[in-house]
């Protein structure tokens, strides 16, 4: 079964709405979620119900007599929790998202739950952080700027590198991939790809593909833009690791669960590994979009990789942008639209 973003396929499971705006059941809701949400439903398309909670079994039933539910990454619609959405009346399932490995589409289909996404809203901002990550890894700035702030002005330990002439392997060479792949074109680097399809554009940059022992073992940097699913679950693994080039820079602005993170941390250890970038974690549902400040996290792992001078962690932020969220918000209002006045829903997902 082959899931995919539905464009011009006929409506398989159509359904009577009412003429009125549905009533939206909004998980995971942080305060700029409310400002965006409510700016792309301006014309009332909808009724928005928010509630801070994640969405998973001890909280679906918050969305009973809500015929939408609306879902960010780390909530959990697995058969359990959608049979609970089912029971409740929920028709739809909104991800304000691209990614979907948090949804049983099958279960959904199923129940009777279809599902929609954001297929895409500003690939420039995942790329554009994680250059960003990529630059103050190999330039140092967040020790530098933590030195500056005490008044010490020396430079030794930040000796970084150019990025101009270094191999860059881009691991997945869609929209954010290329981005990312056109930004390290300009800077002068060359370009090694790995995916399961070609991209002619890629390409046109000079970029060459392989597969992937060949990309990480000549790569100077390894930048993941893959989406997560069963086959690449902890695609970087300790073997994996250990066939790369020694002192390889890794950036992960994907998905957590592509990367191992125990095997990470021995590679840093090792020093196989000579920095490590990321705005993703495989253990994040529990611990992002929260204030920890004031306690103690209760996750060992993330600890561990936090305590490497060379690891720089941003809390899943790559898609936070004015234009990203302006976009996710303005798709998510009309998906729901289109189902409210019975029109092809043209960001679903469906498997065959």
């Amino acid at each position: 079964m082959t899931p995919a973003t539905r464009a011009a396929l006929p409506d398989r499971h159509p359904t009577m709405q009412s003429s009125r705006a549905p009533s939206v059941a909004v998980f995971s809701t942080q305060a700029y979620d409310r400002q965006f949400l409510d700016a792309a439903n301006a014309g009332n398309t909808c009724r928005l119900h928010y509630f801070d909670v994640a969405l998973d079994a001890d909280t679906a039933s918050l969305a009973g007599g809500h015929e939408v539910a609306c879902i960010f990454v780390n909530d959990r619609a697995d058969g359990d929790v959608l049979k609970t959405l089912a029971a409740g009346g929920t028709r739809l399932l909104a991800l304000r998202c691209t990614g979907f490995n948090n949804v049983d589409l099958a279960a959904a289909r199923d129940c009777g739950i279809r599902v929609v996404r954001v297929s895409t809203y500003s690939p420039h901002s995942v790329a554009e952080h994680a250059v960003a990550l990529l630059l103050a890894l190999v330039r140092r700035i967040p020790r530098a700027w933590y030195r500056t702030r005490d008044g010490n002005f020396t430079l030794d330990g930040l000796l970084g590198f150019d990025l101009h002439g270094r191999t860059v392997a881009v691991v997945g060479t869609g929209r954010i991939g290329l981005a990312f792949a056109r930004i390290l074109h300009g800077f002068g680097c060359e370009l090694l790809g790995h995916d399961s399809f070609e991209n002619p554009e890629f390409k046109a940059l000079g970029g060459r593909y392989a597969d992937l022992d060949e990309v990480l073992a000549k790569a100077d940097v390894v930048s993941l833009h893959c989406p997560l699913t069963p086959q690449t679950h902890h695609l970087i693994d300790a073997r994996r690791l250990g066939a790369c080039k020694p002192n390889v820079i890794l950036i992960n602005t994907s998905r957590g669960g592509l990367v191992d993170t125990a095997a990470v941390i021995a590679a840093l250890k090792s020093r196989r590994l000579g920095g490590v970038a990321i705005d993703v974690y495989e253990q994040e549902a529990d611990l992002f979009y929260r204030d920890w400040s004031g306690a103690i996290v209760p996750d060992d792992l993330i600890e561990r990789l936090l305590s490497f001078h060379n690891v720089i962690v941003t809390g899943h932020q790559a898609f936070f942008t004015r234009e990203a969220m302006t976009t996710i918000s303005q798709t998510t209002v009309e998906s729901i639209g289109q189902y409210a006045r019975g029109e092809l829903l043209t960001e679903e997902l469906v498997i065959d």
